[in-house]
């Protein structure tokens, strides 16, 4: 007798005879008897915590039968790693885990699973452990080959399965009380559906991804961990950004994909957020945090504050610094893995993170010769002949009792003129020393007239003209705006085209005192940009504005993704579809009064003049308000007509002579109430089909790929 068999023999004596409703359901099955028994398909799922709770996910259907022809090769399993998900996540078959590549993430578990029972609190089936799925399946085989079923199971965790035929197999939680002497499991209370095989449970299972990878794109987060209105991190939104690019390219590239012209694009989060926030910045914030309305304070300190982060000296090279970093570690990363690799790489910012990757690009340096001359400059040595080391400078101050410190953290000249005052302060150098290094360098520095590479000098602003004539005007105002302590690092790629999402770019610029982009001028590696908002976007701003101050014109129009405009609601006809919702709960309201007015005058019998009176005078003022709102759409439809004929528009070569600025269509319930979806309106960039196909467009145009029809 099997192991199998013995234990349902143990089980069967405790066995009470199931109650006649619930296997009437499998009386009227139709059985074969001779029926051969199949083995059942794998398929491979990873657990994630979802809102506090495990949910598994199975993987794409290539991803599964790669770990699935891994883990049958034969080979020893451990140390064997599969890439999955298009090659952003390992999984360490021996380990059975999934680790992420390209940024930080819990390891999640991964299961070859083949039975499955319905969760508790909702519909999504939970896989059996492997060891306990084998069980399951040799009691299966068994009751198929003998055509004896009714098989009872106990789980490790003592829950009981019952096998009444193949359409109805239940599971049954353990009974939670027990009496002194113990209880034997038994299949009282409410049963659960059991599943055998991935077919036949209700679960999405996605083809995969393309194999070839034609662009990179990096995408820089805003302020605060999370990025939408459900509170989810970077990587979970880009996640979204790149299925809806999945699907678009299958709808709007049908033919390029049937000709075997293009892959796909991959989006690769990069977050800055963790690493400033891991400063100890947090815990200084808290000592002089109040106590009062707590989460909101937190909430400030955790989101709104990274705007003044950014523009504090310290901590924006801090910023500057990991999202350089980050990107130009991901590009490396992502070159390892992907060796065949010849597409370009484009960048893109939400919010904050568009500002950060604009001040990036202005300091860019166009050529490698630009480089190599900039590491023989001033900047980096601050003394042409470098004689003198660090230790003679020291002396020269009458700090030499700290150049065992300096030479203990391997700091020298170079690194000592690039330390702030807070890398000093770590070091445990006292206020005094500290704040005569500090003013030696600057000194040094001035001395030689270096300078930093400013945003305002690269896009060649102008200040306003009163203040042309007097040049220590000219002086003081640009120091003030100018912050020479930033030194901004290389990319060591050059991106084709930068993409801003819901960017305050324009008022950061304008309120460090810039007022206007030569339109001559250009990013130094970067040819494309484009700053694509939602109209009622609280943090957008236009660019084109700045690059053309004396002329008024409206922003591109984003076409929507299936062909057509939306209800693109002009000012009376907003006007008159929310006045119709406020007369429609007018009317409710009326209705409402006018029984409660008949109940009362059954009561007192009293007439009410005034309110009538009101009536009429709503009456009387309707047919005004439609004359008016069909005067509006009569000017409206004329203006309208008169723009069209515009002639075209010079916006400079910030995206080779093209337009810069592009807004999306609001959506019709979106006009009723702007502000009620500003909020939003900030936060709907990442699952924005008509921004994603703008992004498409504009990249694979690069490579001569086009849509398959325009849009209009």
């Amino acid at each position: 007798m099997s192991s199998v068999e013995a234990h349902q023999e143990q089980l069967s004596q405790s066995d009470p005879s199931p109650s006649p409703n619930s296997c009437s359901s499998f009386e009227l099955i139709d059985m074969d008897a001779g029926s051969l028994y199949e083995p059942v398909s794998p398929h491979w799922f990873y657990c994630k915590i979802i809102d506090s709770k495990e949910t598994w996910i199975p993987f794409n259907s290539e991803d599964s039968q790669q770990l699935e022809e891994a883990y049958g090769s034969g080979k020893d399993c451990r140390g064997r790693v599969v890439p999955t998900d298009g090659g952003r996540y390992d999984v360490h078959l021996g380990e059975r885990m999934r680790y992420a590549v390209y940024w930080d993430e819990l390891a999640s578990e991964v299961r070859r699973c083949t039975w499955f029972y319905k969760g508790d609190k909702d519909n999504k089936y939970v896989p059996y452990s492997e060891s306990f799925s084998r069980v399951l399946e040799e009691t299966y085989m068994l009751a198929v080959t003998l055509d004896e079923w009714k098989k009872k199971l106990e789980s490790p965790s003592r829950e009981i399965i019952i096998l009444h035929n193949p359409k109805l197999m239940v599971h049954y939680q353990p009974i939670a009380g027990s009496d002194e002497w113990g209880s034997t499991p038994t299949e009282q209370g409410r049963p659960r559906t059991v599943k055998r095989g991935v077919e036949n449970i209700s679960v999405d299972i996605h083809c995969g991804e393309p194999l070839q990878i034609d662009h990179l794109v990096f995408i820089v987060h805003g302020i605060g961990p999370a990025c939408d209105l459900r509170f989810r991190s970077i990587v979970q939104c880009v996640n979204d950004f790149r299925s809806v690019s999945l699907n678009l390219l299958q709808t709007h590239f049908k033919k390029a994909q049937e000709n075997q012209q293009m892959g796909r694009v991959e989006f690769l989060p990069v977050n800055w957020h963790s690493p400033l926030h891991s400063t100890g910045v947090d815990v200084d914030l808290q000592r002089i945090t109040l106590p009062s309305i707590n989460r909101l304070r937190h909430f400030t300190n955790d989101t709104i504050l990274d705007v003044f982060f950014y523009n504090s000296p310290t901590y924006c090279q801090t910023i500057v610094d990991t999202v350089a970093s980050e990107m130009n570690r991901i590009y490396t990363l992502f070159l390892q893995r992907n060796p065949d690799f010849k597409g370009g790489v484009s960048i893109a910012g939400h919010s904050l993170g568009s500002l950060i990757l604009f001040d990036i690009l202005t300091n860019q340096k166009d050529s490698l010769g630009d480089i190599d001359s900039e590491k023989d400059s001033p900047n980096i040595v601050m003394d042409h002949g470098d004689t003198a080391n660090l230790e003679e400078d020291l002396k020269k101050l009458q700090l030499s009792e700290f150049f065992n410190i300096f030479e203990k953290e391997k700091v020298d000249k170079e690194a000592l003129a690039l330390c702030t005052d807070r890398d000093l302060q770590e070091m445990g150098i006292p206020l005094g020393p500290r704040k005569k290094i500090i003013n030696y360098f600057k000194s040094r520095r001035n001395l030689l007239g270096i300078t930093q590479p400013s945003t305002q000098a690269a896009l060649g602003m102008n200040l306003p003209r009163e203040s042309e004539p007097h040049s220590s005007t000219d002086a003081t105002r640009k120091d003030k705006y100018l912050d020479v302590s930033v030194k901004y690092p290389r990319l060591i790629y050059k991106p084709e085209i930068f993409f801003a999402f819901g960017s305050p770019i324009g008022m950061f610029l304008t309120v460090r005192g810039l007022k206007r982009i030569d339109p001559n001028y250009k990013f130094p590696t970067c040819k494309g940009f484009f700053n694509i908002y939602h109209p009622f976007d609280p943090v957008a701003y236009r660019i084109e504005p700045m690059v053309a101050p004396g002329v008024e014109f409206e922003p591109m129009l984003i076409p929507h993704h299936k062909g057509r405009k939306r209800m693109h609601l002009g000012k009376s006809i907003k006007l008159e579809l929310r006045e119709g919702l406020t007369r429609m709960s007018m009317d409710l309201k009326n209705n409402l009064l006018g029984s409660l007015r008949m109940a009362w005058k059954s009561f007192t019998r009293a007439p009410y003049p005034a309110l009538q009176a009101e009536t009429a005078e709503e009456a009387e003022a309707e047919p005004e308000s439609s004359l008016e709102q069909a005067s509006d759409v009569s000017t409206e439809e004329t203006c309208a007509a008169g723009k069209g004929e515009l002639p075209p528009v010079n916006v400079g070569m910030l995206n080779r002579g093209q337009r810069i600025d592009y807004v999306l269509q609001e959506k019709p319930i979106e006009s009723f109430n702007e502000y009620l979806f500003a909020l939003q309106s900030h936060l709907c960039y990442w699952e924005s089909e008509d921004t994603v196909l703008l992004v498409l467009k504009e990249i694979y145009q690069t490579q001569g790929i086009f849509l398959d029809q325009p849009l209009q």
